[in-house]
Protein backbone atom coordinates (compact mmCIF):
# COMPACT_ATOMS: atom_id res chain seq x y z
CA UNK A 1 0.00 0.00 0.00
CA UNK A 2 0.97 3.87 -0.90
CA UNK A 3 2.42 5.94 1.79
CA UNK A 4 0.59 8.94 2.82
CA UNK A 5 3.06 10.57 0.57
CA UNK A 6 2.60 8.49 -2.18
CA UNK A 7 -1.19 9.32 -1.77
CA UNK A 8 -0.20 12.87 -1.99
CA UNK A 9 2.14 12.96 -4.92
CA UNK A 10 -0.31 10.96 -6.93
CA UNK A 11 -3.09 13.28 -6.57
CA UNK A 12 -1.20 16.34 -7.03
CA UNK A 13 0.33 15.09 -10.07
CA UNK A 14 -2.82 13.77 -11.04
CA UNK A 15 -4.46 17.25 -10.84
CA UNK A 16 -0.99 19.48 -12.32
CA UNK A 17 -0.34 16.72 -15.28
CA UNK A 18 -3.71 15.63 -15.80
CA UNK A 19 -4.85 18.77 -16.60
CA UNK A 20 -2.59 19.25 -19.69
CA UNK A 21 -3.03 17.96 -23.15
CA UNK A 22 -1.67 14.82 -23.76
CA UNK A 23 -0.87 12.93 -27.08
CA UNK A 24 -0.91 9.55 -28.24
CA UNK A 25 -3.03 8.16 -25.00
CA UNK A 26 -5.24 5.55 -25.52
CA UNK A 27 -8.76 5.59 -25.47
CA UNK A 28 -10.07 3.92 -22.77
CA UNK A 29 -13.76 2.17 -23.02
CA UNK A 30 -14.34 1.76 -19.34
CA UNK A 31 -12.86 4.58 -16.89
CA UNK A 32 -13.80 2.10 -13.84
CA UNK A 33 -11.28 -0.85 -15.13
CA UNK A 34 -8.76 2.27 -15.92
CA UNK A 35 -9.43 3.19 -12.31
CA UNK A 36 -8.92 -0.13 -11.13
CA UNK A 37 -5.85 -0.80 -13.00
CA UNK A 38 -4.09 2.12 -11.89
CA UNK A 39 -5.16 1.61 -7.73
CA UNK A 40 -3.16 -2.37 -8.30
CA UNK A 41 -0.39 -0.34 -9.55
CA UNK A 42 -0.34 1.78 -7.01
CA UNK A 43 -0.25 -0.63 -4.36
CA UNK A 44 2.88 -2.54 -5.93
CA UNK A 45 6.29 -2.06 -4.91
CA UNK A 46 8.84 -0.39 -7.14
CA UNK A 47 10.66 -1.78 -10.58
CA UNK A 48 13.71 0.04 -9.61
CA UNK A 49 14.56 2.14 -6.62
CA UNK A 50 15.85 6.17 -6.36
CA UNK A 51 19.55 5.02 -5.32
CA UNK A 52 20.03 2.97 -8.60
CA UNK A 53 18.40 6.10 -10.69
CA UNK A 54 21.11 8.30 -8.80
CA UNK A 55 23.70 6.21 -9.69
CA UNK A 56 23.02 6.07 -13.36
CA UNK A 57 22.52 10.59 -13.13
CA UNK A 58 26.34 9.94 -11.99
CA UNK A 59 27.06 7.97 -14.85
CA UNK A 60 25.76 10.26 -17.01
CA UNK A 61 27.10 13.29 -15.74
CA UNK A 62 30.79 11.30 -16.61
CA UNK A 63 29.05 11.58 -20.38
CA UNK A 64 28.21 14.67 -20.26
CA UNK A 65 31.63 16.06 -19.40
CA UNK A 66 33.29 13.88 -22.17
CA UNK A 67 34.44 10.92 -19.59
CA UNK A 68 32.44 7.96 -20.77
CA UNK A 69 29.80 6.42 -23.63
CA UNK A 70 26.06 5.43 -23.64
CA UNK A 71 25.22 2.03 -25.51
CA UNK A 72 21.57 2.39 -24.93
CA UNK A 73 19.49 -0.57 -27.01
CA UNK A 74 16.68 -2.59 -27.27
CA UNK A 75 13.27 -3.84 -28.83
CA UNK A 76 11.42 -0.80 -30.47
CA UNK A 77 8.43 -2.56 -28.80
CA UNK A 78 8.71 -5.11 -25.94
CA UNK A 79 5.30 -7.85 -25.79
CA UNK A 80 4.46 -10.25 -23.25
CA UNK A 81 5.29 -13.28 -25.04
CA UNK A 82 8.86 -12.24 -25.56
CA UNK A 83 9.25 -12.58 -21.79
CA UNK A 84 11.53 -15.36 -22.02
CA UNK A 85 15.30 -16.68 -20.24
CA UNK A 86 16.36 -17.20 -24.18
CA UNK A 87 15.04 -13.71 -25.49
CA UNK A 88 16.31 -11.84 -22.39
CA UNK A 89 20.04 -13.36 -22.29
CA UNK A 90 20.16 -12.69 -26.52
CA UNK A 91 19.68 -9.52 -26.08
CA UNK A 92 22.15 -9.19 -23.27
CA UNK A 93 24.55 -10.94 -25.14
CA UNK A 94 24.44 -8.44 -28.20
CA UNK A 95 24.65 -5.43 -25.83
CA UNK A 96 27.36 -6.99 -24.06
CA UNK A 97 29.21 -8.22 -27.22
CA UNK A 98 28.71 -4.09 -28.45
CA UNK A 99 30.32 -2.78 -24.72
CA UNK A 100 33.15 -5.09 -24.74
CA UNK A 101 33.98 -3.84 -28.80
CA UNK A 102 33.51 -0.12 -27.65
CA UNK A 103 35.23 0.06 -24.52
CA UNK A 104 38.09 -2.58 -25.67
CA UNK A 105 39.04 -1.19 -28.65
CA UNK A 106 38.21 2.92 -27.93
CA UNK A 107 39.34 2.49 -24.14
CA UNK A 108 35.79 4.34 -23.01
CA UNK A 109 33.75 3.56 -20.06
CA UNK A 110 30.69 2.44 -21.48
CA UNK A 111 26.84 3.23 -19.64
CA UNK A 112 24.71 0.44 -20.51
CA UNK A 113 21.31 1.52 -20.61
CA UNK A 114 18.56 -1.29 -21.68
CA UNK A 115 15.66 -0.31 -23.68
CA UNK A 116 13.98 -2.80 -21.70
CA UNK A 117 11.22 -3.91 -18.84
CA UNK A 118 9.10 -1.45 -19.46
CA UNK A 119 9.10 -0.43 -23.56
CA UNK A 120 5.58 -1.67 -23.87
CA UNK A 121 3.94 1.46 -25.32
CA UNK A 122 4.24 2.86 -28.57
CA UNK A 123 3.14 5.97 -30.21
CA UNK A 124 1.46 6.42 -33.57
CA UNK A 125 0.60 8.75 -36.91
CA UNK A 126 -2.57 7.68 -36.85
CA UNK A 127 -5.48 6.92 -34.04
CA UNK A 128 -7.01 3.80 -36.28
CA UNK A 129 -5.97 1.20 -38.72
CA UNK A 130 -7.29 -0.03 -41.92
CA UNK A 131 -7.13 -3.50 -43.59
CA UNK A 132 -9.32 -4.23 -46.56
CA UNK A 133 -12.11 -1.98 -45.54
CA UNK A 134 -11.77 -2.70 -41.89
CA UNK A 135 -10.67 0.71 -39.36
CA UNK A 136 -9.65 -0.73 -36.21
CA UNK A 137 -8.12 0.91 -33.43
CA UNK A 138 -4.14 1.06 -34.34
CA UNK A 139 -2.14 -1.31 -32.23
CA UNK A 140 -0.59 0.92 -29.24
CA UNK A 141 1.55 -1.36 -27.40
CA UNK A 142 1.23 -5.00 -25.32
CA UNK A 143 0.31 -1.91 -22.35
CA UNK A 144 -2.34 -1.02 -24.49
CA UNK A 145 -4.03 -3.61 -27.17
CA UNK A 146 -3.16 -6.94 -28.99
CA UNK A 147 -1.24 -6.72 -32.09
CA UNK A 148 -3.98 -9.15 -33.78
CA UNK A 149 -5.87 -7.17 -36.35
CA UNK A 150 -9.33 -8.21 -34.72
CA UNK A 151 -11.98 -5.93 -33.19
CA UNK A 152 -11.74 -7.76 -29.74
CA UNK A 153 -7.45 -7.69 -29.80
CA UNK A 154 -7.56 -4.02 -30.46
CA UNK A 155 -9.89 -2.59 -28.06
CA UNK A 156 -7.56 -0.33 -25.21
CA UNK A 157 -7.63 -2.45 -22.16
CA UNK A 158 -5.93 -0.95 -19.12
CA UNK A 159 -5.35 -4.13 -17.37
CA UNK A 160 -2.84 -4.86 -20.00
CA UNK A 161 -1.03 -2.03 -17.75
CA UNK A 162 -1.05 -4.64 -14.74
CA UNK A 163 0.36 -7.21 -17.33
CA UNK A 164 3.14 -4.69 -18.34
CA UNK A 165 4.04 -4.12 -14.57
CA UNK A 166 4.27 -8.17 -14.22
CA UNK A 167 6.15 -8.69 -17.62
CA UNK A 168 8.83 -5.96 -16.68
CA UNK A 169 9.28 -7.03 -13.07
CA UNK A 170 10.13 -10.59 -14.93
CA UNK A 171 12.45 -8.84 -17.31
CA UNK A 172 13.98 -7.04 -14.75
CA UNK A 173 14.54 -10.65 -12.66
CA UNK A 174 15.71 -12.39 -15.23
CA UNK A 175 18.24 -9.30 -16.46
CA UNK A 176 19.61 -9.29 -12.92
CA UNK A 177 19.81 -12.72 -12.62
CA UNK A 178 22.40 -13.35 -15.43
CA UNK A 179 24.23 -10.34 -14.52
CA UNK A 180 24.46 -11.18 -10.99
CA UNK A 181 25.04 -15.03 -12.15
CA UNK A 182 28.29 -15.18 -13.98
CA UNK A 183 26.83 -14.40 -17.26
CA UNK A 184 28.39 -10.80 -18.03
CA UNK A 185 31.88 -12.29 -16.59
CA UNK A 186 34.19 -11.12 -18.97
CA UNK A 187 36.37 -14.41 -18.96
CA UNK A 188 32.51 -15.27 -20.87
CA UNK A 189 33.45 -12.98 -23.87
CA UNK A 190 33.72 -16.03 -26.15
CA UNK A 191 30.37 -17.84 -24.92
CA UNK A 192 28.31 -14.36 -26.38
CA UNK A 193 29.27 -14.99 -29.71
CA UNK A 194 27.29 -18.10 -30.57
CA UNK A 195 24.98 -19.33 -32.96
CA UNK A 196 24.84 -17.56 -36.49
CA UNK A 197 27.01 -14.60 -35.08
CA UNK A 198 29.99 -16.12 -35.00
CA UNK A 199 30.43 -17.05 -38.56
CA UNK A 200 30.04 -13.55 -39.69
CA UNK A 201 32.52 -11.09 -40.74
CA UNK A 202 31.89 -8.76 -37.64
CA UNK A 203 31.37 -12.08 -35.26
CA UNK A 204 35.03 -13.27 -36.56
CA UNK A 205 36.26 -9.85 -35.75
CA UNK A 206 34.77 -9.88 -32.78
CA UNK A 207 36.99 -13.47 -31.90
CA UNK A 208 39.50 -12.15 -32.29
CA UNK A 209 38.75 -8.83 -30.32
CA UNK A 210 37.92 -11.48 -27.43
CA UNK A 211 41.33 -13.19 -27.99
CA UNK A 212 43.41 -10.52 -27.37
CA UNK A 213 41.22 -9.53 -24.20
CA UNK A 214 42.11 -13.00 -22.62
CA UNK A 215 45.52 -12.28 -23.12
CA UNK A 216 45.08 -9.38 -21.23
CA UNK A 217 42.44 -11.17 -18.44
CA UNK A 218 45.59 -13.95 -18.09
CA UNK A 219 48.42 -10.93 -17.25
CA UNK A 220 46.19 -9.54 -15.02
CA UNK A 221 45.73 -12.99 -13.06
CA UNK A 222 49.68 -13.36 -13.30
CA UNK A 223 50.36 -10.21 -11.56
CA UNK A 224 47.58 -10.57 -8.73
CA UNK A 225 44.69 -7.95 -9.99
CA UNK A 226 41.41 -9.11 -9.27
CA UNK A 227 38.37 -7.14 -9.00
CA UNK A 228 34.90 -7.83 -9.39
CA UNK A 229 33.92 -5.10 -11.80
CA UNK A 230 35.41 -7.70 -14.35
CA UNK A 231 32.93 -10.81 -13.52
CA UNK A 232 29.51 -8.28 -13.51
CA UNK A 233 28.39 -4.98 -15.03
CA UNK A 234 25.60 -2.62 -14.78
CA UNK A 235 22.94 -2.51 -16.33
CA UNK A 236 19.95 0.25 -16.53
CA UNK A 237 16.58 0.11 -17.34
CA UNK A 238 14.51 2.82 -19.99
CA UNK A 239 11.42 3.40 -21.76
CA UNK A 240 9.74 5.79 -23.42
CA UNK A 241 7.61 7.66 -20.45
CA UNK A 242 4.22 7.84 -23.12
CA UNK A 243 1.44 6.31 -21.38
CA UNK A 244 0.46 8.48 -18.94
CA UNK A 245 -1.83 6.54 -16.18
CA UNK A 246 1.06 3.75 -16.64
CA UNK A 247 3.67 6.29 -14.94
CA UNK A 248 1.94 8.47 -12.63
CA UNK A 249 0.60 5.22 -10.58
CA UNK A 250 4.45 4.43 -10.81
CA UNK A 251 5.85 7.37 -9.30
CA UNK A 252 6.37 7.23 -5.70
CA UNK A 253 8.72 9.51 -3.00
CA UNK A 254 12.16 8.22 -1.85
CA UNK A 255 12.36 7.93 1.84
CA UNK A 256 15.54 9.10 1.69
CA UNK A 257 15.76 12.47 -0.40
CA UNK A 258 11.66 13.32 -0.23
CA UNK A 259 11.70 13.32 -4.20
CA UNK A 260 9.57 11.79 -6.58
CA UNK A 261 10.80 9.19 -8.66
CA UNK A 262 9.22 7.18 -11.65
CA UNK A 263 10.17 3.93 -10.45
CA UNK A 264 9.24 1.94 -13.91
CA UNK A 265 12.44 2.49 -15.08
CA UNK A 266 15.87 4.05 -14.36
CA UNK A 267 15.89 6.32 -17.83
CA UNK A 268 12.89 7.23 -18.93
CA UNK A 269 12.26 9.70 -22.45
CA UNK A 270 9.70 12.21 -23.98
CA UNK A 271 9.63 11.27 -27.65
CA UNK A 272 9.43 13.73 -30.54
CA UNK A 273 5.64 13.31 -30.96
CA UNK A 274 4.89 14.71 -27.01
CA UNK A 275 7.78 16.93 -26.23
CA UNK A 276 5.20 20.06 -26.55
CA UNK A 277 6.52 22.31 -23.93
CA UNK A 278 2.96 23.09 -22.53
CA UNK A 279 2.09 19.41 -22.64
CA UNK A 280 1.34 17.04 -19.91
CA UNK A 281 4.54 14.69 -20.77
CA UNK A 282 7.31 17.23 -20.77
CA UNK A 283 5.31 18.41 -17.49
CA UNK A 284 5.47 14.64 -15.87
CA UNK A 285 9.24 14.65 -16.90
CA UNK A 286 9.84 18.03 -14.88
CA UNK A 287 8.70 16.60 -12.01
CA UNK A 288 10.41 13.65 -11.21
CA UNK A 289 13.65 13.42 -10.33
CA UNK A 290 15.00 10.63 -12.99
CA UNK A 291 17.61 11.07 -15.26
CA UNK A 292 15.61 12.30 -18.41
CA UNK A 293 15.52 11.53 -22.35
CA UNK A 294 14.20 13.80 -25.20
CA UNK A 295 14.30 13.48 -28.56
CA UNK A 296 14.86 16.08 -30.79
CA UNK A 297 14.37 16.01 -34.49
CA UNK A 298 15.75 17.78 -37.60
CA UNK A 299 12.90 20.69 -37.35
CA UNK A 300 13.73 21.31 -33.69
CA UNK A 301 14.61 25.11 -33.23
CA UNK A 302 18.02 26.21 -31.25
CA UNK A 303 15.33 28.14 -28.90
CA UNK A 304 13.03 24.84 -28.74
CA UNK A 305 16.34 23.24 -27.25
CA UNK A 306 16.70 25.32 -24.54
CA UNK A 307 13.15 25.80 -23.61
CA UNK A 308 13.49 21.83 -23.25
CA UNK A 309 16.69 22.14 -21.19
CA UNK A 310 15.10 25.06 -19.16
CA UNK A 311 12.04 23.19 -18.28
CA UNK A 312 13.56 19.91 -17.99
CA UNK A 313 16.78 20.53 -16.10
CA UNK A 314 16.53 24.92 -14.79
CA UNK A 315 19.13 24.06 -12.50
CA UNK A 316 22.09 22.50 -14.92
CA UNK A 317 22.57 19.69 -13.25
CA UNK A 318 24.98 17.31 -14.70
CA UNK A 319 23.58 13.65 -15.77
CA UNK A 320 20.25 15.10 -15.77
CA UNK A 321 19.29 15.64 -19.44
CA UNK A 322 19.59 13.54 -22.31
CA UNK A 323 19.38 14.64 -25.76
CA UNK A 324 18.82 11.85 -28.08
CA UNK A 325 18.73 12.91 -31.68
CA UNK A 326 17.23 11.40 -34.14
CA UNK A 327 17.57 13.46 -37.53
CA UNK A 328 17.75 11.14 -40.44
CA UNK A 329 21.37 10.56 -42.30
CA UNK A 330 20.09 13.21 -44.82
CA UNK A 331 19.96 15.68 -42.40
CA UNK A 332 21.62 15.27 -39.56
CA UNK A 333 25.00 17.56 -40.66
CA UNK A 334 22.74 20.75 -41.19
CA UNK A 335 20.36 20.55 -38.57
CA UNK A 336 22.45 19.49 -35.67
CA UNK A 337 25.14 22.27 -35.57
CA UNK A 338 22.95 24.98 -34.84
CA UNK A 339 21.66 22.81 -31.75
CA UNK A 340 24.88 22.25 -30.43
CA UNK A 341 25.99 25.97 -30.88
CA UNK A 342 22.84 27.10 -28.64
CA UNK A 343 23.59 24.54 -25.60
CA UNK A 344 27.27 25.37 -25.53
CA UNK A 345 26.13 29.36 -25.47
CA UNK A 346 23.93 28.59 -22.49
CA UNK A 347 25.78 26.44 -20.47
CA UNK A 348 23.92 23.32 -20.80
CA UNK A 349 25.70 20.00 -19.27
CA UNK A 350 23.87 17.49 -21.11
CA UNK A 351 24.57 15.21 -22.64
CA UNK A 352 24.08 14.14 -26.35
CA UNK A 353 23.31 10.62 -28.14
CA UNK A 354 22.32 9.31 -31.44
CA UNK A 355 19.83 7.89 -32.53
CA UNK A 356 20.18 6.51 -36.01
CA UNK A 357 17.22 4.38 -36.70
CA UNK A 358 13.94 6.88 -36.03
CA UNK A 359 14.85 9.55 -39.10
CA UNK A 360 15.84 6.49 -41.81
CA UNK A 361 12.73 4.29 -42.10
CA UNK A 362 11.53 3.29 -45.69
CA UNK A 363 8.93 1.02 -46.49
CA UNK A 364 10.31 -1.17 -48.85
CA UNK A 365 8.27 -2.86 -52.01
CA UNK A 366 7.37 -5.80 -50.27
CA UNK A 367 5.46 -3.40 -48.04
CA UNK A 368 7.60 -4.06 -45.17
CA UNK A 369 8.63 -1.14 -42.89
CA UNK A 370 12.70 -1.15 -42.91
CA UNK A 371 15.77 0.48 -42.49
CA UNK A 372 19.00 0.61 -44.60
CA UNK A 373 22.09 -0.30 -42.42
CA UNK A 374 24.16 1.95 -44.65
CA UNK A 375 21.87 5.26 -43.48
CA UNK A 376 22.52 4.13 -39.57
CA UNK A 377 26.22 4.22 -40.39
CA UNK A 378 25.85 7.49 -41.93
CA UNK A 379 24.05 9.31 -39.54
CA UNK A 380 26.33 7.91 -37.05
CA UNK A 381 29.08 8.97 -38.93
CA UNK A 382 27.38 12.60 -39.28
CA UNK A 383 26.79 12.71 -35.74
CA UNK A 384 30.75 12.41 -34.89
CA UNK A 385 31.33 14.75 -37.23
CA UNK A 386 29.61 17.67 -36.05
CA UNK A 387 30.41 16.87 -32.44
CA UNK A 388 34.35 16.69 -33.87
CA UNK A 389 33.82 20.01 -35.60
CA UNK A 390 32.26 21.71 -33.02
CA UNK A 391 34.83 20.95 -30.30
CA UNK A 392 31.91 18.33 -27.99
CA UNK A 393 31.41 14.94 -27.41
CA UNK A 394 29.75 12.43 -29.04
CA UNK A 395 27.77 11.02 -26.02
CA UNK A 396 26.46 7.56 -27.70
CA UNK A 397 23.90 5.71 -29.17
CA UNK A 398 20.59 4.95 -28.99
CA UNK A 399 19.86 1.57 -31.11
CA UNK A 400 16.57 -0.81 -31.75
CA UNK A 401 18.33 -3.88 -31.99
CA UNK A 402 17.21 -7.71 -30.68
CA UNK A 403 19.47 -10.74 -29.94
CA UNK A 404 18.12 -12.78 -33.04
CA UNK A 405 18.58 -13.75 -36.43
CA UNK A 406 15.85 -11.41 -38.27
CA UNK A 407 15.91 -9.77 -41.51
CA UNK A 408 14.15 -6.23 -40.71
CA UNK A 409 17.40 -3.73 -41.45
CA UNK A 410 18.69 -4.06 -45.49
CA UNK A 411 22.10 -4.32 -45.86
CA UNK A 412 25.10 -4.68 -43.48
CA UNK A 413 28.63 -7.23 -43.85
CA UNK A 414 26.52 -10.13 -44.35
CA UNK A 415 23.91 -8.62 -46.01
CA UNK A 416 20.12 -8.43 -45.94
CA UNK A 417 18.32 -7.82 -49.60
CA UNK A 418 14.77 -6.18 -49.60
CA UNK A 419 13.38 -9.37 -51.32
CA UNK A 420 14.79 -11.28 -48.25
CA UNK A 421 12.92 -9.53 -45.60
CA UNK A 422 9.78 -11.93 -45.10
CA UNK A 423 11.91 -14.65 -44.19
CA UNK A 424 12.36 -13.52 -40.46
CA UNK A 425 10.48 -10.36 -40.37
CA UNK A 426 9.34 -10.79 -36.60
CA UNK A 427 8.59 -6.91 -35.13
CA UNK A 428 5.33 -5.45 -34.11
CA UNK A 429 6.36 -2.02 -34.46
CA UNK A 430 9.82 -0.54 -36.15
CA UNK A 431 12.44 -2.70 -37.84
CA UNK A 432 15.17 -3.50 -35.66
CA UNK A 433 19.03 -4.54 -36.08
CA UNK A 434 19.99 -8.22 -35.60
CA UNK A 435 22.97 -8.96 -33.58
CA UNK A 436 25.34 -8.93 -36.33
CA UNK A 437 24.60 -5.72 -37.71
CA UNK A 438 24.50 -4.59 -34.04
CA UNK A 439 28.27 -6.00 -33.45
CA UNK A 440 28.86 -4.50 -36.87
CA UNK A 441 27.74 -1.21 -35.97
CA UNK A 442 29.83 -1.48 -32.45
CA UNK A 443 33.36 -1.85 -34.59
CA UNK A 444 32.60 1.13 -36.74
CA UNK A 445 31.44 3.53 -33.33
CA UNK A 446 34.51 2.47 -31.54
CA UNK A 447 36.74 3.23 -34.85
CA UNK A 448 35.13 6.64 -34.61
CA UNK A 449 35.81 6.70 -30.71
CA UNK A 450 39.27 6.12 -31.23
CA UNK A 451 39.39 8.74 -33.75
CA UNK A 452 37.83 11.76 -31.84
CA UNK A 453 40.26 13.96 -29.71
Amino acid sequence: MNSPEDLALYHELTETVGALPAGQQPEWPDPVAVQDAVAQLRAMPPLVFAGECDLLRERLAAVSRGEAFVLQGGDCAETFAGVSADNVRNKLKTLLQMAVVLTYAASVPVVKIGRLAGQYAKPRSKSTETRDGVTLPAFRGDIVNDFEFTHDARVPDPHRMVRAYHASAATLNLTRAFVGGGFADLHQVHAWNTDFVRTSPAGQRYERLAHRLDQALSFMRAIEIDTDQLRTVELYSSHEALLLDYELALTRIDSRTGAPYDVSGHFVWVGERTRRLDGAHLEFAARIRNPIGVKVGPTTTPDELLALATKLDPEREPGRLTFVTRMGAGKIREALPALIQKAQADGLVASWICDPMHGNTYEAPSGHKTRRFDDVVDEVRGFFEVHRALGTHPGGIHIELTGDDVTECVGGGDPIAEDGLGSRYETVCDPRLNRTQSLELAFLVAELLESTP
